[in-house]
């Protein structure tokens, strides 16, 4: 049954369940109601199994991790945000995180799949049959999705202290949690996510050192820049020389900057790529 369903297929049905998802919670809020309700909730997890049956036909056809191309690194780091939402969202106990991440992870997915020269060749090998340095690539993309969570959350920090310095508590703004809590989280991820670039580069680092003529240095110099600002990030709110609204800030900016660096990571590959022209 799959093998007759294009990938893009699912992914496209994804996208639109994420969509749909973001809009009926919008629909809810403009209303009163909560912006993550029960069905809000089953399109998100409808709309995560669609996208994991969509990656996971592309990594059989590839023969690995798909990310051999722009469109599935951000197909992929869409799937890592909600992944990890649906593992902590119910820990943080907040339903605008659900809401927003809808809401990224439906952004990331639609301009992929509207952008086709992102996916006009499809990468094969391109780990070598190396299962280190396709670990070290999975995870680093799992650490955008973190980060890209982490954005979420400073954005509604920045949007309750906007709340409270205007005193509108009430409506949607009510859904928001304390700027106390949104800070612990925004704290959480930061580390979380660090540990996961730190870790990933380290597996990378690994194989590196024992074969230099593999390294793609651009990638790497990118890749190690949006580890050092993320890096420094986290010192400055350690020695607390970061406060909450500059580290919000922060955290969305360099959001914004790890996914335009997506790009330099995909051209700089080396690897021979086939036509993706077989797939709807």
């Amino acid at each position: 049954m799959f093998a007759n369903f294009a990938d893009r297929t699912w992914l496209w049905l994804a996208a639109e369940f994420y969509l749909v998802g973001f809009l009926l919670g919008t629909w809810s809020l403009l209303r009163g109601g909560k912006p993550l309700n029960v069905a809000t909730y089953f399109l998100i997890v409808a709309g995560y199994v669609m996208q994991l049956t969509g990656l996971y036909l592309r990594g059989l056809a590839v023969g690995g991790c798909p990310l051999g191309n722009t469109f599935e690194l951000f197909q992929f780091t869409a799937w890592s945000a909600i992944s990890l939402y649906l593992v902590v969202g119910v820990t943080f106990r907040t339903s605008l995180l659900g809401y927003f991440t809808s809401c990224l992870a439906a952004v990331l997915t639609l301009v992929s799949l509207a952008i086709p020269a992102w996916d006009s060749t499809r990468s094969s090998g391109i780990f070598g049959n190396n299962p280190w340095i396709e670990f070290h690539a999975a995870l680093a993309l799992f650490s955008y999705g973190v980060f890209g969570l982490l954005a979420l959350t400073a954005l509604m920090l920045q949007l309750r202290n906007y709340s409270l310095k205007n005193k509108r508590i009430g409506g949607w703004f009510s859904f928001l949690p304390s700027l106390f809590d949104l800070d612990q989280i925004s704290g959480r991820l930061l580390v979380f996510g660090v540990v996961l670039l730190t870790a990933a580069l380290t597996v990378g680092s690994v194989h590196w050192v024992q074969n230099t003529a593999t390294v793609h240095w651009p990638k790497l110099l990118t890749t190690v820049s949006v580890w050092a600002c993320y890096a420094i990030a986290l010192v400055l709110r350690i020695r607390g020389q970061l406060g909450a609204r500059r580290f919000a800030w922060t955290a969305i900016i360099l959001f914004t900057l790890a996914l335009l660096t997506l790009g330099v990571v995909d051209a700089n590959r080396r690897n021979p790529a086939t036509p993706a022209a077989s797939r709807k």
